[in-house]
């Protein structure tokens, strides 16, 4: 057991000697006597302590109990209660202070020893824990303020983002509409000409061949660019349902139109149309963009003289399309990618294409709140499935 310096405050001598008796047989140091809580207080301002033995009734202004409290909160060290009583009214006042033990009176040496030795253990476990406490607690006051500080830098990088996000859209749009207008001229101009090759003139041939190129090219990039707006928009959250109602039958014939139009593999295009009313509501921009992009894409990818298939059916307030071909197909591995932005099959050659045209579809279907299924295999065909709600 350590010998340690230890202040007795008792106000019965007798039992202060024989408890003074009692420690320094133990090897303790005696610092002083106190017969009041004010005598202790001051003999504490003078000499170091490492434990106190505190009588609970004493003479004086402050008794056991008040000391304590003061020693508590100026000299941090172990105190061992002495008192007569173990009533529970004496209990629950001592426990309130937080003492390290007690031991009644009359108390033996053994009874003593083991006080004092859980006094101190008590006392050393305790410092220890509020070691510990303020160690985590600066942990965690660096650790918020880090966080703080992140959150703060995040915050400038989101805004950045979106900042550069908002002129990236803007510079997207302005380009892809200044390109717009020139196209228009070029594309009517190439049409001109067609016009012209069809007088009797010696290179009428050559003229309609490189007008209808021209023609054609001039198209796709007028898609490419429509293509981009479109993600522009999407990017921007600017992309916005716009329901109107329409004619079914003119809607639909002028998709095919269209696809027919390009069409220059002569591709059969064959259709079924089932149960359709007369009128639908929808968004029709986004419904053309659909049908336009999986109609083009299988008459491309198909055989030369092969068959597309175009069924639309309306079924308890469900549009259930099937855009089927006897094309290329998608290679099995390659078909979790069919859907992402700038994606092409690797089958498909020198085919030309952005690899956006089925993103969109994508997007346009999930604006709807549809749902689009694809089934394919290299070299046997493509059948998209595409299921929106209407009004």
């Amino acid at each position: 057991m350590l010998a340690l310096k230890i202040l007795i405050v008792e106000d019965d001598n007798v039992s202060a000697l024989l408890l003074k008796k009692a420690l320094e047989k133990n090897h303790h140091e005696i610092i002083g006597v106190a017969a009041t809580g004010e005598e202790a207080l001051e003999i504490m301002d003078e000499k170091v302590a490492e434990l106190v033995m505190m009588d609970i009734n004493l003479g004086g202004e402050l008794d056991g109990i008040k000391t304590t409290e003061i020693i508590n909160e100026k000299f941090d060290i172990p105190v061992v209660y002495l008192t007569a009583s173990s009533d529970e009214e004496t209990l629950h006042k001592i426990a309130g202070t937080n003492p390290s033990a007690y031991v009644i009176k009359p108390f033996n040496i053994r009874e003593l020893n083991m006080m004092i030795e859980l006094a101190i253990f008590k006392d050393k476990k305790e410092k220890e824990l509020q070691k510990l406490n303020n160690e985590l607690e600066e942990k965690v006051k660096k650790r918020t303020a880090d966080l703080n500080e992140a959150n703060k830098e995040l915050k400038k990088a989101l805004e950045k983002e979106r900042e550069i996000g908002e002129l990236k859209s803007k510079i997207v749009q302005n380009v892809s509409h200044g390109f717009k207008t020139p196209l228009t001229s070029i594309l009517s101009s190439a049409q001109l000409l067609q016009i012209y090759a069809e007088r009797d003139q010696p290179q009428k041939a050559k003229l309609i061949k490189h007008s209808r190129k021209i023609e054609n090219s001039v198209r796709n990039l007028n898609n490419l660019l429509t293509s981009v707006l479109f993600f522009g928009k999407a990017d921007a959250n600017k992309i916005d349902y716009r329901p109107s109602r329409f004619f079914t039958a003119a809607f639909f014939n002028e998709i095919l139109d269209v696809v027919k139009a390009n069409n220059e593999n002569g591709v059969e295009i064959t259709t079924s149309f089932t149960n359709l009313p007369k009128t639908l509501k929808s968004d029709t921009d986004m419904l053309y963009q659909i049908y336009e992009n999986l109609l083009s894409n299988a008459v491309k990818y198909s055989k030369r003289k092969g068959n597309v298939h175009f069924s639309v059916e309306v079924k308890d307030g469900i549009m259930i399309s099937i855009i089927k071909d006897d094309g290329i197909g998608i290679p099995e591995k390659e078909q979790s990618q069919l859907f992402d932005r700038f994606f092409r099959a690797k089958n498909v050659g020198i085919t030309e294409g952005s690899g956006l045209g089925l993103s969109i579809v994508k997007k346009c279907v999930e604006v709807l709140k549809g749902d689009i299924a694809v089934q394919s295999k290299a070299g046997a065909g493509s059948t998209f499935t595409v299921t929106i709600p209407i009004d």
